[in-house]
């Protein structure tokens, strides 16, 4: 199988993942629904090729020894992809997720104008959190590349794999590989201070030393980007409290009052006519918001969204019905992406409807 042929042609009818697992055809995901390409099936001699044609002779022994392995290839004049490779049932799967080689930027993105406030502040704590695929990376690296466009400085990714690559505009950009340019997140973040970056970018918070060194950071006047597997600008707040054991969380609770700036909270959905929308939560670290997190009051940060957006705060579902009202998403889709369904309604709601009608 020609895979680069292959990947060609996914990019051309619009999608954004190939999948390659033994027994099936191979799949593409468009518009956020997997359709098989053809119906000969592969066999385990396919995925195999495949996966020591991306990975080369020595990422394919690191993946003989660990059965699992992130990475990222390249088809020239086409695009870049992050590549997953597994075992599965004694087999080899693959899945590569196109990475746009041109940054995209706020208006391509549709981010609101916090956003770009939160780029642009001096120090603190971003967090871009969402499920798996829901758009963070892609988010985060429009994000940085405003910053590389505006400001004269470091900046500083720890990445597993590289996905987009920033070139230096005004800033000096150093993007480190986990796994190829240093072990993991904590030995990168653990150097990170001695390099003189004004921006960190954590490419995942994974664990206890990772968050506590990310916050550290944010406290020492840099700028730190993370991300979380969190559905909720609340449940990120208390995923970084409930890493830690119960005699630090008070402390944790402390630094993070101290540190953060804002959460964006983030799922992609399936637009209606074709393509992909993103819908945001966010929540801006207003004083009231500071003291919430400090006296672990977090239930209460729901109501400081609803009434928040004259700082640029809002709930998912405030989102998620403009979307509807704007008839590029469906009901039934907001539905199943909705943290408080009960809050969705059939016709959508606009923000100024949303006020007047809170009023």
């Amino acid at each position: 199988m020609q895979v680069d042929a292959f990947l060609t042609k996914m990019i051309e009818q619009g999608g954004s993942d190939a999948h390659f697992k033994v027994g099936s055809p191979p799949g593409f995901r468009i518009s956020g629904s997997i359709t098989p390409q053809g119906n000969v099936p592969l066999k385990p001699e396919h995925t195999e090729q495949i996966a020591k044609a991306l990975l080369g002779d020595e990422k394919w022994k690191m993946f003989d020894e660990t059965n699992d392995l992130d990475c990222s290839y390249s088809v020239p004049g086409v695009s870049r992809f992050r590549v997953n490779v597994m075992r599965q049932r004694g087999s080899i799967s693959l899945v590569l997720r196109q990475i746009p080689e041109k940054i995209p930027s706020f208006d391509d993105l549709g981010l609101p104008e916090i956003c770009k406030t939160l780029s642009l502040k001096p120090r603190g704590l971003v967090l871009v959190t969402g499920p798996t695929g829901s758009g963070k990376s892609t988010t985060l690296a429009a994000m940085i590349d405003l910053i590389n466009s505006t400001e004269q400085g470091h900046i500083l990714t720890m990445e597993d794999p590289i996905e987009f690559v920033h070139p230096d505009k005004k800033c000096f950009v150093n993007q480190r590989e986990i796994g190829a340019d240093t072990p993991d997140f904590n030995q990168a973040l653990k150097r990170a201070l001695r390099q003189d970056p004004d921006v960190i970018l954590v490419g995942e918070m994974r664990d206890l030393e990772t968050i506590g060194l990310a916050v550290t950071a944010a406290e020492t006047g840099h700028l730190v980007f993370g991300t979380l597997h969190t559905s909720s600008a609340t449940k990120t707040v208390d995923r970084i409290v409930n890493v830690f054991p119960p005699e630090s969380q008070e402390q944790i609770r402390m630094q993070l009052s101290g540190t953060i700036q804002g959460v964006i909270s983030q799922t992609l959905l399936k637009k209606v006519g074709g393509g992909r929308c993103a819908a945001l939560e966010i929540l801006v670290a207003t004083d009231a918001v500071r003291a919430m997190i400090r006296e672990a009051k977090t239930s209460q940060m729901i109501t400081a969204m609803q009434t928040g957006a004259k700082y640029g705060m809002r709930l998912l579902e405030d989102h998620l019905n403009q979307l509807i009202a704007e008839k590029k998403i469906t009901y039934e889709d907001a539905i199943a992406k909705a943290n408080m369904p009960q809050m969705i309604q059939k016709g959508g709601a606009r923000p100024a409807q949303q006020a007047s009608a809170a009023a």
